[in-house]
């Protein structure tokens, strides 16, 4: 009777695992399967083959999906766009649109459809109705619209909604407030509108709160700072105004703080005292229009490595006390109106890599600063420091390598220690330098910008420019230099196309090299301004090989002879300007192939015939065909018989 007894239990057990195992291995709930099947069919598009791999009723060993041991219900959706290998990490894409039917899979705990591109749709209506395990919902980077669902807040569960970089728009659901344990909520880059919701502050677990990129307005709630745990706060490129609040100041865990691009105002309301936020790392409140001076408390902030408070109204004498940001990588202060002097104390801002204190009424800098053995990029453009040349204590500066001294009312020539740098950006633009541009610049190897516009130079081009294989940005416009231009056009390359992207050579008296455009290894140039000078010659062929340009301006010269046809071939052209040189012939028909001109203007040369017939050309106004030999069609009069 024991025995007999025994075998039935045993019996019983092993059938019990072995229902258990069968559910989980070998079939499917039947709700299950609908809503991953119509998610599937809802998909068009999988370049991963993942969804290709769903077949049968197993689902719980189907690629991306993970089941309860016990339950045998699907509980996992993990079909991310970026695939990590044992070697590299793959991205992979879904077009198609997201299956009101996901939400029969009940047991689901994890929803990861993130970065996938192409997946539209709406969230389902009903996700706070059938998913009340869900606990995190990660749909960031696809096309998906529509609001988020008031049903969201029945998700009592929930710990974590991305939804950034969507097309979602309306209002943020009240609901949102129910969901307590909720710690990361960001919604970044979509087209959310309306105010930021006072509701928000009873979200007691938030850590991170990212509304950031969207069309929020109102004010930010006057109680955020009850948001006792939260690390990042992020509401910045909104249209949010009003002031700062006073309550931030309570929130001792915020490590980031970003509300810069709004409308702002008032003045910087923290840190009131010393000891608050001493976990601030990040603090940008950047092109709003706060008012005020800089509060001395800010010195206090400990921790902080980034501090931006560019383009506002800001106003008086920068503190000592930010001397005491021993941490301090990078500082922007420009676009206010400080005056005065820098602080002597900015120089024991050892960590400091970038200075940014450009467009004030700042009238000096200490020497000081030669200790500030970190700092790579000094911006001081556009300031009236007025000095007779540039400070030789940049040139003790080990680790600097760009330099913006722009509208500094700097005098005389270039200096020669900045030979002795390894420069890779030079702005020494609008001030009242004078002698020839130096040989010794283009032994600068790293260089890759160089604008010396809006001076008094007088010189050629060195020959040395065309070892300056690295140079993306060249201005040298408004200044009183002569000779050729074949230097520009001759440097060399490591990369095919070359890095040469803008050149500005106009407002000056150049005279020769027109022929070594699109010759040389570099043809990746997109803008090109060599107007107002007095280049002559015929403009060569080999101008259609600079196929990524979009702006052309070869007006006020003295070039000559037919256009030419290869000039068709670069269709990226947005901008053509020609006028006021000697031009001859017919306009090319090749030329209708320029779709996306914008601007054109061929007036005041010597061109004849019919303009082509066809967009674009027909659409400008006659002003950009006046003032030639003979010219008819459309835009000016009909062409005679």
């Amino acid at each position: 009777m024991g025995c007999g007894l025994l075998r039935i239990f045993v019996a019983f057990t092993l059938m019990s695992v072995g229902g258990c195992k069968r559910s989980i291995d070998e079939s499917c709930h039947p709700d299950d399967l609908i809503g991953l099947t119509s998610f599937k069919a809802g998909i068009r598009i999988d370049n991963s083959g993942r969804l290709g791999k769903w077949v049968g009723r197993s689902c719980c060993k189907w690629e991306g999906i993970s089941c309860d041991n016990t339950t045998g219900r699907v509980t996992q959706l993990l079909l991310p766009g970026f695939i990590s290998t044992d070697v590299s990490i793959l991205q992979s894409q879904m077009k198609g649109s997201l299956s009101p039917e996901i939400t029969l899979v009940t047991f689901l705990e994890v929803i990861d459809l993130s970065e996938l591109s192409f997946i539209a749709g709406n969230i389902p209506s009903s996700i706070g109705f059938r998913l009340p395990n869900l606990r995190r919902l990660y749909l960031l980077r696809n096309k998906l619209t529509g609001p988020i669902p008031e049903s969201i807040g029945k998700l009592s569960k929930l710990e974590e909604i991305i939804l950034s970089e969507n097309s979602f728009s309306g209002s943020l659901p009240w609901s949102l407030g129910n969901l307590k344990n909720l710690n990361r909520l960001v919604l970044d880059s979509n087209r959310f509108s309306g105010p930021v919701p006072d509701f928000l502050v009873n979200l007691t677990s938030l850590v991170v709160l990212d509304l950031h990129h969207n069309y929020l307005n109102g004010h930010i709630p006057a109680k955020i700072g009850e948001l006792q745990v939260l690390e990042q706060l992020d509401l910045s490129e909104n249209l949010l105004g009003g002031k700062i609040p006073v309550s931030l100041t309570n929130i001792t865990t915020v490590q980031d703080i970003d509300l810069s691009v709004n409308s702002l105002e008032g003045e910087i309301p923290f840190p009131s005292g010393s000891g608050q936020m001493p976990f601030l790392r990040f603090l940008a409140l950047h092109d709003n229009h706060l008012t005020g001076r800089i509060p001395p408390a800010l010195g206090s902030l400990v921790s902080l490595q980034r501090l931006y408070i560019e383009n506002n109204k800001l106003s008086g004498t920068i503190p000592s006390s930010l001397g005491n940001l021993s941490d301090l990588k990078e500082l922007f202060l420009g676009g206010n109106r400080f005056l005065g002097l820098i602080p002597k104390a900015f120089s024991e801002l050892s960590q400091l890599i970038n200075l940014n204190l450009s467009n004030n009424l700042i009238q000096g800098l200490p020497r000081q600063m030669s200790s500030l053995q970190n700092l790579q990029i000094l911006t001081l453009s556009f300031n009236p420091l007025n000095f007779s040349s540039i400070p030789n204590w940049i040139a003790e500066l080990p680790s600097i390598s760009k330099i913006y001294m722009a509208g500094c009312g700097l005098r005389g020539e270039i200096p020669e220690f900045l030979q002795r740098k390894a420069i890779q950006e030079l702005d020494l633009s609008s001030n009242h330098l004078t002698g020839s541009i130096p040989s010794w610049l283009g032994d600068l190897s790293q260089l890759y910008l160089l604008n010396l516009s809006k001076n008094a130079l007088v010189s050629k081009i060195p020959g040395s420019f065309t070892g300056l294989n690295e140079l993306g940005v060249l201005d040298l416009h408004s200044n009183r230099l002569t000779g050729s231009i074949i230097q520009v056009f001759k440097m060399g390359s490591m990369l095919p196309g070359g890095l040469l992207r803008y050149i500005d050579l106009s407002g000056n008296s150049f005279s020769s090299g027109i022929e070594q455009i699109g010759l040389g290894e570099q043809y990746g140039i997109e803008f090109l301004n060599l107007s107002h000078n007095f280049l002559k010659g015929r403009l060569p062929t080999s101008i259609g090989r600079l196929e990524r340009m979009r702006s052309l301006d070869l007006s006020h010269n003295e070039l000559g002879f037919n256009l030419p046809e290869s000039l068709g071939k670069v269709r990226s052209l947005e901008r053509l300007k020609l006028q006021k040189n000697r031009f001859t012939g017919k306009i090319p028909d090749g030329y209708l192939m320029l779709g996306k001109l914008k601007v054109l203007d061929l007036s005041d040369n010597l061109l004849v015939g019919q303009i082509p017939n066809g967009k674009p050309l027909g659409d400008f106004p006659k002003k950009s065909y006046s003032g030639n030999r003979a010219l008819c069609g459309r835009p000016l009069a009909p062409c005679k018989p």
